[in-house]
């Protein structure tokens, strides 16, 4: 018997992934999970003490706002103006995220949050000049994830970058390094800066070590549930709670653009995948990471059986170009498999 026939709550086939470029707009604030971020509930590592420092330096970017405008760039105070970028790189689960969500909560004002791939998609939405007239004026533009893997988007997000530093103002944004990576990866904030040509002069570069997070607490990979008892463990979620194969969902995925996912996932509170199996396909992958970041930005806990869902990405997709983005999503998909969320 199929979980479909055991329990029937839903299928995020049915689900209307229909989206308009204004509630894209409207989408643009941190994930649930940093709702309430602050940089006093950041907890540094004592044994990473940049860590610390990440916290007071981000303090201090965010004393710029205080002034008269916002602190701008083009401020006229006597005071020595602070450079109207911050770009946070580390590896994964050091509190980046938090970090630049707890900036967000301290900007007044019009501001904006979202991954870089939610600010590609809304330029594709409302065009290039409908995005700049979006967010221009805008105190703080946040991006999360900042991708250096698609030279085009890079290059696009440095001139919309450009124009709104240009009127005034402040840009934050985050990106990953692998951890344990040594000389491969290491050096993503010189990378950063050397794609953003003239942008780079105007961003404070801010190096954060340490463990992630979400796995100090655990080790080895995403936690399977047996076919046996997957019945057993879809009756112990509650609120809304899908249930399909994994070759449905990575089908499904190709049939809506990523922009899409986050209303795909809108409301709903637990996900359950079956059969789940390693990928051949680096596009599929690739949406599946997208998927992923979605269901960890609203905090959907997964329920799978089969493969190990944070293993379904092969070796070659691990040794690749792409080896950031993968990284990232297994470790996301640990803790959503685990209910630490």
């Amino acid at each position: 018997m199929t979980a479909e026939q055991v329990i029937s709550r839903g299928s995020l086939v049915d689900r209307d992934s229909s989206i308009t470029a204004a509630e894209m707009v409207q989408h643009l604030v941190p994930p649930r999970q940093f709702e309430t971020a602050t940089l006093d509930s950041y907890r540094p590592d004592r044994d990473y003490p940049s860590q610390g420092g990440a916290v007071a330096a981000i303090r201090n970017f965010a004393h710029g706002f205080s002034a008269k405008g916002g602190g701008g760039l083009f401020s006229r105070r006597k005071a020595p103006v602070e450079l109207p970028g911050v770009y946070l790189d580390g590896g994964f689960g050091v509190g980046k995220t938090h970090l630049l969500a707890a900036l967000w909560h301290l900007a007044p004002g019009r501001k904006y949050f979202g991954t870089f791939i939610e600010y590609t998609a809304l330029v594709g939405a409302l065009g290039y000049a409908g995005a700049v007239a979006q967010l221009k004026g805008a105190t703080l533009v946040c991006i999360d994830e900042f991708e250096l893997d698609d030279p085009g988007d890079t290059r696009l997000m440095s001139r919309l970058l450009s124009e709104l530093v240009a009127s005034g103002s402040r840009i934050a944004a985050t990106s990953n390094t692998p951890p344990n990576a040594l000389g491969e990866g290491r050096f993503a904030a010189q990378d950063f800066l050397r794609e953003i040509d003239a942008l780079a002069a105007r961003f404070t570069t801010l190096r954060i070590d340490g463990l992630d997070y979400r796995r100090r607490d655990m080790e080895g990979h995403a936690t399977t549930t047996a076919d046996s008892d997957l019945a057993a463990a879809l009756h112990t979620l509650s609120g809304v709670v899908t249930v399909d194969g994994f070759d449905t969902v990575i089908r499904l995925l190709s049939t809506v653009h990523p922009s899409r996912y986050v209303r795909m996932v809108d409301g709903v509170d637990a996900i359950a995948l079956t059969d789940v199996h390693p990928l051949s396909n680096q596009t599929d992958a690739l949406r599946l990471v997208a998927f992923v970041d979605r269901l960890y930005d609203a905090q959907v806990r997964i329920v799978a059986t089969g493969t190990p869902i944070d293993q379904v990405f092969d070796e070659d997709m691990l040794a690749g170009g792409y080896r950031k983005k993968y990284l990232r999503a297994a470790s996301r998909l640990i803790a959503l498999t685990a209910g630490q969320v």
